[in-house]
C-alpha cells in the first residue's frame, strides 16, 4: 500500500503520541469501567431543578469520543459522544489538579476519554457533568472532519462507514434501528410458535429461487460450491423431518446488478409452516410488518422511500388482495385468464403491447412480462399480488381451479416486490417434472433456472406435508420503516465498486 504523507494535523498528533509515551500513558488506552451513557444521565435528571440536581448527588463514569472543545483557561468545556448520544463535561484545574488539567490540554477532536464526575445543570441548563477524575484512553491520529459537514460524499460515506457513524447521527439512527427491527421480526415469530433455524450459505446445487449465483471452490473437497441465492430447499427439509415451523434470518448471495434497492449480499427471513396455506402466510405477513412497525417506529404511516414525494404508505389498512390476470387485463385489456391463448398469439399480443420476449418464454413468462411492464409500477399501497402462471414458480403448488397458475403472492409496496409467498409444492412427481423443465430453460439460455435438485425430491418422497411459505426481503423493510431511499443506507457496509 502506498504511503500517504502526512498533512500537519496528523503530524502533531503523532507527536502527542510520543509525549505520552513519556509520560508513561498508553496512547491507546485500556479498559474502563464506566457506569452511565449521555442519555442514561439526561432521563435521570429530565424535569429537576438545578437544586434538585445538587441533592441527587449522582456521581457517574463515562467515556466516548470527545466531539467539541472550548478551552479557556483552567476550566474548559468539552463534550464526548458514545452510542447513545452526546454528553457536556467541564473541567477545572482545581477540581482535577495540575497533572491532569495538562493532560487534558493535550486532547484533540477524536480522541476518546474517560470521564468520572458530579452531574450538575449549567446556568443555562444544560445537563453537564463536573469532570473530577479525567483519563485519556485512545489517541485518535486523524482529524474528524468538519463539524457541519462530516463526509458530504455519499460514496465516501459507504466507504469509511465508521467516520459516518461518528459524524452523521442519521446513520447512526439507521444502525441501532436495524436489529430492532430484526428483534421485532423474530418475536413476531417466536410467538406464533416458530423456531428459528440456520442453513448452509454453501450449497452444492443453484436451487430455491430464480437468480445468477456466486461461485466458490471448496479446496478440501476440490469442488465448486454455489453461495446460497435463498434458503427455501433447506428450510423444506426440515419441515419434511417434522420441526413443522421454522424459520431463518440470513445473508443470501445473488450475483446480479447493484441499484438502489439491490445489494448482491442482502437479508431475508424465509417461514415454512406445515399445514399452512397462501392465507396463512398472508396473515402472518401482513401481522409481521405491521407489528415491526408499530414497535420500533411507532407508527404505521411511512414515506414511499421509492417516491418521496408520492402519496403516504399506509400500513395500518388490510393490505389488497388482487391477481396477475385481473391487473393486465384492466391495464391493456389482455386476458389472459378467461381465454387460453397459444404461444404465437401471446407472442402477438406483447408485440403488439411492445412487451419484451425472449427465446426461451412460455406464455407465462409472457404473462409476468406484461405485468412487470403495465402494472408492477401501479402497486403503491400493500398489496398482495396473486395468480402467476405456473412456468415461472417451478416450488409452487398448482391452482386446483386451473392448473396454468399456482398458489403464490408476492407483496408489493410502493410498486416494489417485498415478499413472495407459496402454498409450497409436496408432490416429488411434479416436483421432479418442475426442475426438468427448468433444466430445459437453463439449455435454452436462462442461467437463472434451478438445477436438479435429487436429495430434495427424494426429502419429498418421504412426505412433507401440506405447508404454507414466504420469503422477505429485510433490507427493503429496513428501508420502509426507516424511509431511506437507498439500500446503502441500511447496509453497513454495502458492495463498492473498488477504487481505480
Amino acid at each position: 500500500m502506498e504511503e500517504k504523507e502526512l498533512n500537519d494535523q496528523e503530524i502533531v498528533r503523532r507527536q502527542k503520541v510520543e509525549k505520552l509515551k513519556e509520560l508513561n500513558i498508553d496512547p491507546f488506552g485500556q479498559a474502563y469501567d464506566r457506569t452511565e451513557w449521555s442519555k442514561d444521565i439526561k432521563d435521570k435528571i429530565a424535569s429537576l431543578t438545578e437544586e434538585q440536581v445538587k441533592e441527587l448527588d449522582l456521581h457517574v463514569s463515562i467515556a466516548g469520543r470527545i466531539m467539541f472543545i472550548r478551552k479557556m483557561g483552567k476550566a474548559s468545556f468539552f463534550a464526548i459522544q458514545d452510542v447513545k448520544g452526546k454528553q457536556q463535561v467541564y473541567i477545572s484545574i482545581d477540581t482535577v489538579g495540575e497533572d491532569q488539567y495538562n493532560l487534558f490540554k493535550m486532547a484533540d477532536v477524536g480522541d476518546i476519554v474517560g470521564v468520572k464526575g458530579l452531574v450538575m445543570l449549567t446556568r443555562t441548563g444544560e445537563p453537564t457533568v463536573k469532570c473530577l477524575e479525567y483519563t485519556h484512553l485512545s489517541k485518535a491520529l486523524r482529524p474528524l472532519p468538519e463539524k457541519f459537514h462530516g463526509l458530504t460524499d455519499k460514496e465516501e460515506r459507504y466507504r469509511r462507514r465508521y467516520v459516518d457513524l461518528i459524524m452523521n447521527e442519521e446513520a447512526k439512527r439507521i444502525a441501532l434501528m436495524r436489529p430492532r427491527i430484526i428483534r421485532a421480526i423474530q418475536k413476531y415469530c417466536d410467538d406464533l410458535g416458530f423456531m428459528e433455524v440456520d442453513t448452509p450459505v454453501l450449497q452444492p446445487i443453484q436451487g430455491g429461487a430464480t437468480a445468477r449465483p456466486f461461485v466458490t471452490h471448496h479446496n478440501a473437497l476440490n469442488k465448486d460450491f454455489y453461495m446460497r441465492i435463498a434458503t427455501e430447499l433447506p428450510l423444506k427439509r426440515l419441515i419434511v423431518g417434522g420441526l413443522e415451523k421454522v424459520y431463518e434470518i440470513g445473508r443470501l448471495f445473488r450475483n446480479e446488478g447493484m441499484d438502489l434497492t439491490h445489494n448482491p449480499e442482502f437479508t431475508t427471513i424465509e417461514l415454512y409452516e406445515a399445514y399452512g396455506d397462501l392465507s396463512s402466510m398472508m396473515r402472518i405477513t401482513e401481522g409481521m410488518i405491521r407489528y415491526a412497525a408499530e414497535t420500533v417506529a411507532n407508527k404505521t404511516e411511512f414515506m414511499n422511500i421509492f417516491d418521496p414525494e408520492g402519496e403516504k404508505i399506509d400500513l395500518s389498512k388490510p393490505f389488497r388482495v388482487v391477481t396477475m390476470c385481473e391487473m393486465i387485463k384492466q391495464e391493456t385489456g389482455v386476458d389472459f385468464k378467461e381465454n387460453n391463448y397459444t404461444l404465437d398469439e401471446a407472442i402477438g399480443f406483447a408485440k403488439k403491447h411492445n412487451v419484451p420476449v425472449e427465446k426461451h418464454f412460455t406464455i407465462g413468462h409472457i404473462i409476468n412480462a406484461f405485468f412487470e411492464t403495465y402494472c408492477e409500477s401501479k402497486l403503491i399501497q400493500p398489496t398482495f399480488l396473486c395468480g402467476h402462471p405456473v412456468e415461472i414458480s417451478p416450488l409452487t403448488k398448482i391452482d386446483t381451479t386451473d392448473p396454468r397458475f399456482v398458489q403464490r403472492f408476492e407483496l408489493y409496496i410502493g410498486g416494489h416486490e417485498f415478499a413472495n409467498a407459496y402454498t409450497e409444492l409436496n408432490d416429488p412427481i411434479d416436483q421432479k417434472n418442475r426442475f426438468i423443465e427448468q433444466l430445459k430453460e437453463r439449455d435454452a439460455g436462462n442461467d437463472e433456472a434451478s438445477q436438479m435438485d435429487v436429495d430434495f425430491v427424494e426429502s419429498l418422497e418421504y412426505g412433507m406435508p401440506p405447508c404454507g411459505g414466504v420469503g422477505m426481503g429485510i433490507d427493503r423493510l429496513v428501508m420502509l420503516l426507516t424511509e431511506q431511499s437507498s439500500i446503502r443506507e441500511v447496509i453497513l457496509f454495502p458492495c463498492m465498486k473498488p477504487i481505480d
